[in-house]
């Protein structure tokens, strides 16, 4: 009787030291029911918390580095169809060159870029160099009219007049055609901005690097 009575004493000591599933914030590995129960730029996947593949981070792949200055994380999440996206105030500090993801947008009338453009309330042709960018490089529209420089991995470049926000707070609504909340490392570029980089814009996604032109 005593034995039994040591051993259900140890499984509920057990029981009670465990942590609940997304009751903190969990580190890698750790327990997660969505993008708010996990640390940093790391996401719930399948119940735990890891690496964010769209990002590029590798915080779990080994030692965990120390955050970065001037790192940008999630300020929420956005439900869309069932699946949770992760929002942003900020993006990456912007530098001579800085990393981004070049993606595709129609800013013609009835294109997938939803309504006019931010900068001037206005459609543009696919045909112009222009760009749309993520929330906290848009940075309240501080940068509408300038000029950026993209620069593709083949080693071509490009120049392109800034014209529209990649709205990373907001999305899934008719605003934003339907489509999710932008990445905080967006740079969404028209047919013209493609064309003069040598890129197939069927790929949708490659990686870039930007500046202040």
């Amino acid at each position: 009787m005593a034995q039994l009575t040591l051993l259900l004493l140890s499984l509920f000591l057990t029981l009670i030291s465990l942590p609940p599933p997304g009751a903190s914030i969990s580190s890698c590995n750790g327990p997660c029911r969505d993008l708010n129960d996990c640390d940093g730029q790391l996401i719930c996947i399948k119940g735990k918390c890891n690496d964010d593949p769209e990002v590029g981070t590798h915080i779990c792949g080994g030692t965990t580095p120390s955050p970065q200055p001037g790192s940008c994380n999630p300020s929420g999440t956005l439900t869309c169809q069932g699946k949770s996206y992760p929002t942003y105030d900020c993006s990456p500090p912007v530098t001579s060159s800085t990393p981004a993801k070049l993606t595709n947008n129609d800013f013609s009338e009835g294109g997938d870029g939803g309504g006019p453009s931010e900068c001037d309330e206005s459609y543009h042709s696919n045909n112009e160099r222009i760009v749309a960018l993520s929330t906290g490089w848009y940075n309240g529209g501080s940068r509408c009219g300038k000029m950026i420089r993209i620069t593709a991995s083949n080693g071509k470049s490009v120049s392109a007049k800034v014209v529209d926000e990649c709205d990373s707070r907001h999305g899934c609504d008719k605003e934003h055609a339907g489509q999710p909340p932008c990445r905080n490392n967006i740079v969404d570029g028209s047919n013209a901005v493609w064309s003069a980089l040598g890129l197939d814009k069927n790929v949708g996604v490659v990686d870039i690097t930007w500046s202040m032109a």
